[in-house]
């Protein structure tokens, strides 16, 4: 079972290095001065687009349609509330026997709620499970959480759709997750950034589901309906999975790249050891202090 508690603690050490950057402004600490890439209802003006059935007859260009007799849209940046939710995928493959998964989620949940902090942000985390629900004691420091578990048999996708979580409109979203399970990554990524100004997916991998041993005998185990098989994994078969992982991390990437989202991978136990946040430094989700 993971510890918690030190993980929390582990976490909230590490964060108070960092500040999270949002859309990479510096931000300013009052509502609506928070400035994103997509495109919004505030006064700075980015761009033209072609008028799509649905947009705001207000912003059509009418001088450009007096000229060129096609319909475009004006284009804002949108102004962000600062504000972070922080969702963690509470199924069990998070938490698998001797897996340093789950410390490293939790840590890593508790590194981004410091770092929202020192950015002036308000923050709240989710469990992913039976519905998205709040974590208890979520808005306030990590040491004060409360009721974090890895029981639920099912997937991030699944919880997205059983309950809304209804977070905060044009706020941060972060999601921790092995994203080892089916779902259409377009499909998920687009459901949970509705609204949002940024969305950051971290996915959480052991070292063995990124490098599975080279040969021998292996026990899967289903972590929904726990039924087990037994096989040997020789270099077919390994490189079979090596290559079945690169794939599905390859669609979420692009499913990342067509939403505007930023993915990252991380090793938990690389994590926990040194704590190396070079591709989120490198996205400017997070800044150093």
């Amino acid at each position: 079972m993971p510890d918690v508690r030190q993980s929390l603690l582990a976490g909230m050490r590490v964060g108070a290095r960092y500040a999270l950057a949002a859309a990479n402004r510096a931000p300013l600490g009052a509502e609506g001065e928070h400035l994103a890439h997509r495109a919004g209802a505030s006064l700075e003006f980015m761009d033209h687009r072609e008028y799509q059935l649905g947009d705001d007859l207000r912003r059509i260009n009418w001088a450009a349609y007096a000229r060129s007799d096609k319909l475009t849209v004006k284009l804002f940046r949108e102004e962000v509330s600062p504000h972070c939710d922080i969702v963690i995928d509470a199924s069990r493959s998070m938490a698998l026997p001797d897996s340093a998964k789950p410390n490293a989620t939790v840590a890593l949940a508790a590194l981004f709620a410091v770092a929202a902090d020192n950015a002036g942000f308000a923050h709240n985390v989710h469990l992913a499970g039976a519905g998205c629900r709040p974590v208890g004691g979520g808005r306030t420091s990590p040491e004060s959480w409360d009721g974090i578990d890895f029981e639920y048999a099912g997937t991030p996708d699944e919880s997205f759709d059983r309950v809304g979580p209804g977070w905060p409109a044009r706020g941060i979203r972060v999601l921790l997750s092995d994203l080892l399970w089916v779902a259409d990554p377009l499909a998920c990524l687009t459901r949970f950034g509705q609204d949002a100004s940024a969305v950051v997916v971290v996915q959480v991998l052991a070292a063995a589901d990124a490098e599975p041993p080279a040969h021998g005998n292996v026990r899967l185990v289903d972590s929904e309906t726990d039924a087990t098989m037994e096989i040997f994994l020789d270099a077919t078969a390994r490189q079979r999975y090596v290559s079945a992982l690169a794939g599905h991390q390859e669609n979420w990437r692009r499913a990342a790249v067509q939403t505007g989202a930023v993915l990252t991978t991380v090793i938990a136990e690389n994590l926990l050891d040194d704590w190396r946040l070079d591709d989120l430094l490198a996205a400017d989700v997070l800044k150093v202090l």
